[in-house]
């Protein structure tokens, strides 16, 4: 077992000099913003879609570009509006005359990677259609089923102040993000960089290709691999179970959240806590880990009540009660 785990630490060390390119080469486009390609890297490693919030202007979508020019993956960027209809997202059948077949036009989900742009501004009926990419990695048009490539992961963005014109997201689908994140501004010193090097009427350079597709779906493999131990995987179990019954382990948050975080949760924390790990470079997943990634998991799955809003508190600083009264193994 020791042999087995020493062997693993290596192969990790290896990997996680590929990571390391991969961060530099984003990091020649975006100037800061580490927390965004850190759980941007765990996305892709955990085979988890990823939900975007912050103002406009923060580099959201600038940053998914260059992911996916970092790793040489086909990008389909989606401008989501109130008159998009489903054909436009995930394509339609066509209708031949001539020889009276319908032949089958894909739509541009068909993609490794898809920005979808202020999801929140398309209406139910295509927001639902993503559904089904999202969650089984395939698409059915007419009769057909068709596969999507891998790796497949739709980044998404919301812009969190102009609200007029949006459609708020389905729990269900909310849900199918494994991380929603909140990107922030950057510090004053990361500004100056911006300024120094963006003030310009040309567009940034493209990002020098550091890794593949195939390399993806082999760390992908890797991150499967990585150990967790009984304890830690009790943890996680103790954190989500928190989120549903906080009297249980004696938090007084009971009256704040209406409903906890689903199974799903539990799964994609596992995954995400093992993905952070090797971006650490570690063949075995901490406590520190769990904590790491936890809000960005769960933050999204808990409902916080009207009592909770009235006092001000978000998810956020509910969930930080959670993770303080949580034992740690």
């Amino acid at each position: 077992m020791d042999g087995d785990i020493s062997a693993l630490n290596e192969r990790v060390r290896e990997e996680a000099a590929s990571l390391a390119r991969l961060r530099d080469a984003i990091g020649q486009v975006i100037i800061g913003q580490q927390y965004l390609i850190d759980r941007l890297i765990v996305g892709l490693l955990a085979n988890g879609h990823v939900l975007l919030e912050g103002v406009p202007g923060l580099a959201k979508t600038l940053a998914v570009k260059t992911l996916a020019q970092a790793i040489r993956a086909r990008f389909q960027r989606l401008q989501f509006t109130p008159d998009l209809l489903p054909a436009d997202l995930i394509g339609t059948l066509i209708y031949n005359p001539r020889e009276g077949t319908f032949t089958t036009k894909k739509g541009p989900v068909f993609a490794n990677i898809v920005l979808a742009d202020e999801i929140n501004r398309a209406p139910a009926k295509v927001q639902s259609a993503l559904l089904e990419a999202m969650q089984e990695r395939q698409i059915t048009i007419g009769e057909e089923t068709h596969l999507l490539p891998e790796p497949f992961l739709v980044l998404a963005t919301q812009n969190p102040i102009e609200q007029e014109g949006t459609y708020p997201l389905p729990e269900a689908q909310v849900d199918r993000f494994m991380l929603k994140l909140w990107v922030t501004y950057p510090s004053r010193a990361e500004e100056r960089q911006i300024l120094e090097r963006m003030a310009s009427t040309t567009q940034p350079a493209a990002a020098s290709p550091a890794l593949s597709t195939e390399d993806i779906v082999r760390l992908r493999d890797l991150t499967d691999q990585i150990y967790l131990d009984d304890k830690i995987k009790d943890y996680i179990i103790d954190l989500v179970f928190a989120t549903r019954d906080p009297a249980a382990y004696r938090i007084d948050v009971q009256r704040f959240i209406q409903y906890g975080a689903s199974p799903r949760a539990t799964l994609s924390l596992t995954v995400a806590a093992k993905a952070h790990a090797l971006l650490q470079g570690r063949g075995y997943v901490t406590p520190q880990d769990v904590k790491s990634i936890g809000p960005d998991i769960l933050r999204h799955r808990i409902i916080i009540t009207y009592e909770a809003e009235a006092e001000e508190l978000t998810a956020d600083s509910v969930l930080q009660h959670i993770f303080d009264g949580v034992p740690v193994p």
